[in-house]
């Protein structure tokens, strides 16, 4: 079946890994995210990133060449080997007040509270920080030639699960 090769991709704190393991539960396929491939594995974690040619070989010895899988998280400025394989990407969007609301009580609960990343996170929409933004995620998303989901991520889950998979039976 067509479209089973999914990424939801957004902005840090929209829910873009929790879809993900939804999505991928409820076709019973992996879930990967781009953090397990971005980042070294350190204490504490996210503070060394993998050199990209590491990410790439990573994913695609893990999943890329499977039939079936969902990734969350951002690839747009380092995975272009990637992106092909991609038959659905799934783009979640959120209020950057509720957002960031989201994130700081993902980071607490974690223990992982870095007002840097806050503070860079926070731009996310106005893109001016370096790194993934809105307008560099809107000029990728104008390169693919797969279909492209927007979906509002305030949604419920189990919402936003059911839109996912009508869109793929519709791209079927």
């Amino acid at each position: 079946m067509p479209g089973r090769r999914i990424h939801i991709t957004g902005a840090p704190g929209c829910g873009v890994t929790t879809l993900g393991r939804a999505v991928a539960d409820a076709l019973s396929i992996p879930h990967h995210d781009t953090d397990d491939y971005y980042w070294l594995p350190t204490d504490p974690p996210y503070q060394q990133p993998r050199d990209i040619p590491d990410r790439i070989r990573l994913m695609q010895e893990m999943f890329v060449p499977r039939d079936a899988w969902v990734l969350s998280g951002g690839i747009d400025s380092w995975a272009s080997p990637i992106t092909p394989m991609v038959e659905l990407i799934v783009f979640l969007r959120v209020p950057t007040e509720i957002r960031m609301l989201r994130l700081r009580d993902r980071e607490a609960r974690r223990g992982l509270v870095d007002p840097e990343f806050i503070e860079w996170a926070s731009h996310y929409d106005d893109g001016t920080r370096g790194g993934r933004s809105l307008p560099r995620h809107e000029a990728w998303l104008q390169t693919l030639s797969c279909p492209v989901l927007r979906l509002d991520g305030t949604l419920p889950v189990g919402e936003l699960v059911d839109r996912v998979l009508a869109a793929i039976r519709s791209n079927a």
